[in-house]
């Protein structure tokens, strides 16, 4: 583990004893200058100061290494503090990579060496120990791959180019529109009260000292200029109206609140560990092996993989379902081309303008603020935003490899779009021929499920957080994909064409209330259970693999659809009043823009850090209640500033 620091360090060692090599080393004549005068300044007597604040930055192997205390960050602010006689420190990143531990180590070296020269002079400096292996033994491990270094830690540099002003241009004027909107609402108001309250004084003139007692006569004095700008503009003040309300009616299906809710609860506590896992714990090895044999972490991203979104998906299709049959009972009951065009075009006008804002926000944001030791987590997310941006326009990013990806997490945006696309289809299934529409949802419905079957068994991929971290195919071939996720949204559009057209009690008697409460939750755990006892992955073809991997997300909404349902009919008991609270509400209201923002809120905490975080469970989830208090925060201001003005325009 002490490899690469010996690395650097016996390489410049060697610089000053054979300065002839460098020729052949490819190395800049003012690098190998500067990084002479930086190691005699060390070997002196009384090195002076800025030698020592530039050795010192060097990241350091640290304890627990067996623990997963991989990276060596060093000290980017103590490099950049350090002053030569004709040069600075100048922080960079060495990325390695050790059978399948890949990590970095930060180095400290004149501001005159380019990337080029550090990799240069750290790939000859491994070859050379190698030549030493006898002498400089505890340096030597398992042979590494060196990766490209990174060296662009300038505090002072700029990253402007055409993306960011397009997309900062794009961010302030979809903030603009609704604030300048809320002042020329606050300036009317104020007219119109001015207005209003001499006529009120003549009044009371008129009459003497007593007043009549007739309030509504006042109302209708003061009503029409205030309250006809209010429902004519898209101001902040109209966008916030009942936007806070705990009010719920139960023609709403007021428990799917309580589960949208608790399902973004679980993707935002799953991501704050998650994101932090992937790059700057220091203790990774410890909590991967603690979260893999504990099903207590299931809400810690262990267990099954984000049935949370599995929740989501199955509510879309049920709410996608119930909106198209009530467009088609307000359209004198014709499902025509036209009503599927609009039923489309208002779902792509509701999910757009948020998305992209956030997508100009990925790009604008990281882009402006000062880079740090873990900056590289959001550096690729900004290449990919800058080449792939169309694909979120299109709602196709989900078909892109993972590392492709713009704002990965909004892959759910387009594959719900993707889904949404096809409530339709059943629908105009369900009004020629119901048994027609059995037979095509069972038929997609198996070839869903197979399709993960297949797919998990012939590349041997996982089921069981946090392993599959380490498969890149996973990612890849099988988490987003509709040909492996659509099981949950069809489930949810048949529940919606059933709970819209009913016409009588599912549920008749106390009994079957029982036995549908214990299949549901026995299905639950039983989910949660497997996902424990089939989490190592094999080398060969595993058919309990394949199976759980094809079907566990459809038996979730299956379970899912039991506890709506039950709620719904009034044999929901305890879950349903937990589920339809009145906190649910504006909470609800604001998810949306909750679930997009929430993940740019954990890599701008992650990428500032300049150490490695530590695992503990009062530490991380302390952090999940302030990255939730900060969500929920922002989450409102974007809902009320971005979300909502244009839904707005989209319905009028």
């Amino acid at each position: 583990m002490l490899r690469l620091k010996c690395s650097v360090v016996f390489l410049l060692q060697l610089l000053i004893v054979c300065p002839h090599c460098t020729c052949a080393w490819n190395v800049s004549a003012k690098c190998l200058e500067d990084t002479t005068i930086f190691l005699k300044e060390l070997q002196t007597a009384t090195p002076s100061k800025y030698a020592v604040l530039m050795y010192d930055a060097f990241g350091k192997i640290g304890s627990d290494v067996n623990g997963g205390n991989m990276n060596r960050p060093g000290s980017i602010r103590e490099c950049q503090s350090a002053e030569g006689p004709m040069f600075k420190g100048q922080y960079c990143q060495v990325f390695l990579k050790q059978d399948r531990v890949e990590y970095f180590v930060g180095v400290c070296v004149p501001d005159s060496c380019t990337d080029s020269d550090i990799q240069t002079l750290v790939v000859f400096g491994e070859y050379y120990l190698t030549l030493k292996k006898a002498t400089y033994s505890i340096c030597i491990s398992a042979e590494p791959n060196v990766f490209a270094p990174l060296c662009a830690f300038d505090p002072n540099a700029t990253f402007y180019d055409g993306h960011i002003y397009d997309s900062m241009f794009v961010c302030v004027a979809s903030l603009a529109l609704p604030l300048l909107a809320f002042f020329l609402v606050e300036l009317i108001k104020r007219k119109s009260m001015r207005e209003v309250t001499p006529t009120m004084k003549s009044k009371n003139k008129q009459y003497g000292a007593v007043t009549t007692n007739g309030s509504a006569n006042k109302k209708k004095a003061c009503s029409p200029s205030i309250d006809t700008t209010q429902e004519n503009g898209i101001s902040v003040q109209n966008c916030s109206k009942g936007l806070l309300s705990m009010e719920s009616s139960r023609r709403s299906y007021s428990s799917l609140n309580g589960i949208r809710i608790l399902s973004l609860l679980w993707i935002i506590s799953g991501h704050t560990v998650q994101l932090s896992a992937w790059t700057n714990m220091d203790n990774e090895k410890r909590w991967k092996k603690m979260v893999e044999n504990n099903p207590l972490y299931v809400l810690a991203f262990s267990g099954p993989v984000y049935l949370a979104v599995d929740s989501f998906m199955l509510l879309g299709g049920l709410l996608s379902a119930r909106s198209l049959l009530n467009s088609i009972n307000k359209s004198e009951n014709t499902l025509s081309l036209g009503l599927v065009a609009i039923f489309l075009l208002r779902r792509f006008k509701r999910i757009q303008p948020l998305h992209l804002f956030i997508v100009c926000l990925s790009i604008g944001l990281f882009s402006i603020i000062q880079r740090g030791v873990f900056w590289f987590i959001v550096e690729d997310g900004i290449s990919s935003c800058k080449k792939y941006w169309w694909s979120n326009l299109l709602l196709i990013n989900n078909l892109f490899t993972v590392t492709d990806i713009c704002a990965p997490w909004t892959w759910y945006l387009s594959i719900d779009f993707q889904f949404y696309a096809t409530t339709p289809f059943l629908i105009f299934l369900h009004r020629i021929n119901r048994n027609a529409l059995v037979f095509v949802s069972v038929v997609l419905l198996l070839l869903s499920n197979a399709t993960g079957a297949l797919i998990t068994g012939f590349l041997h991929l996982p089921v069981h957080q946090p392993t599959t971290l380490a498969y890149e195919s996973y990612f890849q071939f099988y988490y987003n994909k509709p040909y492996t996720r659509y099981g949950p949204y069809l489930l949810g559009i048949l529940a919606g064409i059933y709970m819209t057209t009913k016409k009588e009690m599912l549920i008749k008697q106390k009994w079957q209330a029982v036995l549908g409460w214990l299949g549901s939750l026995s299905i639950m755990a039983v989910l949660v259970g497997l996902a424990y006892v089939l989490k190592e992955v094999p080398p060969h073809l595993s058919v309990p693999h394949a199976l759980y991997q094809g079907f566990h997300r459809s038996f979730w909404a299956l379970a899912l659809i039991w506890i709506v349902l039950a709620c719904e009919e009034g044999y929901g008991g305890f879950v349903d009043k937990v589920l339809s609270l009145g906190i649910w509400g504006p909470l609800s209201n604001i998810s949306f823009a909750c679930y997009l923002i929430h993940p740019i809120i954990i890599l701008l905490y992650n990428s500032q850090q300049e150490t490695t975080m530590h695992y503990t469970d009062f530490n991380f989830f302390y952090l999940f209640l302030g990255h939730l208090l900060l969500t929920v925060f922002v989450g409102y201001l974007l809902t009320v500033l971005v979300e909502k003005p244009y839904h707005f325009q989209a319905k009028r």
